[in-house]
């Protein structure tokens, strides 16, 4: 009997190896079709736009190589997903995050602000200085320009660890592109006081301030998102720049850190805004509903907001800001309104943009287009490279998942990543 016994679990130990070994022969079947048939479509639709738009072989070979490579990863995805239950355990909305390939590109383990600001070093710019046209006052020319000096054009603009290489490059674009550099002053928010004497060697003649925006004013009002990037604190400081700035700076231009001027700045600040708060370029052909939830749609007392208006989508990433307008009717208040029904019943995705929407859209003083070429960023997951909208071109906006800086690093850069690699200061020079 004891024989038998073991006969038997001989038999059942043969058995489940031979099942392991099916089951693993099935998944690396699998593996094989799903690889194969993701290079053979993918493959099919970059002939034919190859064929009909560029018929250069050097491109194609290029995207055949980004293929090869993304089925690779698509394959190992695929394999650590099917063989470990830990990774299964994720919510699916954690598990889609762009930010988390972001994460890889830059570094295999996570680094505290101060690790990674040790590890970031900027070439000094080269020193801007106002054409003949601009003029001089006599306090300017001492060095003492007072920020309240009324022929300031006032920029604003994020710092931290994560973009501070994005934000360098925005400044110096600025400044190659302006006519009278010297009339710009940079209003810096920031979380972590340990960047404005980078800041100083980097520009040694840049008039600027820092700001320090505490993350504790907005995290209890932040819901979670698409993307773990737009959950940062810091993406709403943009609502509290009438309470940050000094009460003489009576207009802000606000800038995102993922952005290069390539035009005078000046003339984004002359925008006229008549009677309203913000002007911003606006996008009316876009699907507006897309923003907000089913729910929100559905309830009359949420979508009767816009009742009376013509809501049309804008990107936040670049406003010219009323702060007179904003301080006097407390707009501050209004946003911070949504955010808090946001957070109870869930009426949009996204970050800080819905809110924005919610208050100002249709109430927008129209600014071109030229002012905020924005999509350039695409979507990391899928690679995808965008192009450029048709017209002029005055403002290069790499908004979405994927930022030029990274996809230079990793040697899979988007074409349009060599437009922004000129304002790039990081690193020691050559």
């Amino acid at each position: 009997m004891v024989k038998n016994r073991r006969k038997e679990r001989r038999g059942e130990k043969a058995r489940e190896e031979s099942v392991d070994q099916a089951s693993l022969a099935d998944l690396k079947g699998t593996l094989t079709f799903l690889r194969s048939s993701l290079i053979s479509i993918v493959a099919d639709r970059f002939d034919f736009k190859s064929k009909k738009k560029r018929r250069r072989r050097g491109i194609y070979g290029a995207k055949m190589l980004w293929i090869l490579r993304f089925s690779g990863f698509f394959s190992a995805a695929l394999v650590m997903i099917i063989l470990s239950p830990s990774l299964q355990s994720f919510p699916p909305a954690e598990a889609i995050h762009p930010s988390n390939l972001d994460g890889h590109l830059r570094s295999p383990l996570p680094l505290s602000p101060v690790d990674s600001l040790t590890k970031l070093s900027f070439r000094k710019s080269t020193i801007f200085r106002n054409a003949d046209e601009c003029g001089f006052s006599d306090h300017r020319s001492r060095g003492k320009t007072s920020v309240c000096d009324p022929s300031l054009v006032h920029v604003a603009i994020t710092l931290d660890v994560e973009y501070l290489r994005g934000s360098v490059a925005a400044v110096h674009s600025i400044l190659q592109h302006s006519m009278c550099p010297e009339n710009v002053f940079f209003h810096f928010l920031v979380s972590e006081t340990n960047l404005e004497s980078l800041v100083r060697s980097t520009f040694p003649q840049l008039k600027f301030k820092v700001y320090y925006f505490d993350p504790e004013i907005v995290r209890s009002l932040i819901s979670s998102s698409v993307r773990q990037a737009l959950e940062q604190p810091l993406n709403y400081a943009r609502n509290y720049l009438a309470d940050l700035l000094e009460p003489c700076v009576k207009r802000v231009i606000y800038l995102d850190s993922d952005l290069v001027v390539v035009d005078d700045i000046a003339k984004l600040w002359a925008t006229n805004l008549s009677s309203r708060i913000i002007g911003a370029p606006e996008y009316c052909h876009a699907n507006f509903t897309k923003y907000f939830t089913a729910d929100f749609w559905s309830e009359k007392r949420f979508s009767g907001t816009f009742r009376g208006r013509k809501p049309c989508y804008f990107n936040t990433g670049v406003m010219v800001i009323d702060l007179v307008k904003w301080r006097w009717a407390g707009y501050t208040k209004r946003i911070e309104r949504w955010m808090e029904i946001q957070k109870s019943h869930r009426i949009y995705e996204l970050g800080s943009l819905p809110s924005y929407l919610l208050v100002f859209a249709g109430h927008v003083a129209p600014i071109e287009h030229r002012w905020n070429q924005h999509g350039l960023g695409g979507d990391n997951v899928r690679g995808s490279c965008r192009n450029l909208h048709p017209g002029p071109v005055s403002l290069l906006h790499w908004s979405g998942s994927g930022k030029p800086w990274l996809r230079l690093d990793s040697k899979q850069p988007c074409p349009l990543d060599a437009l922004w690699a000129p304002y790039d200061l990081y690193g020691h020079p050559p």
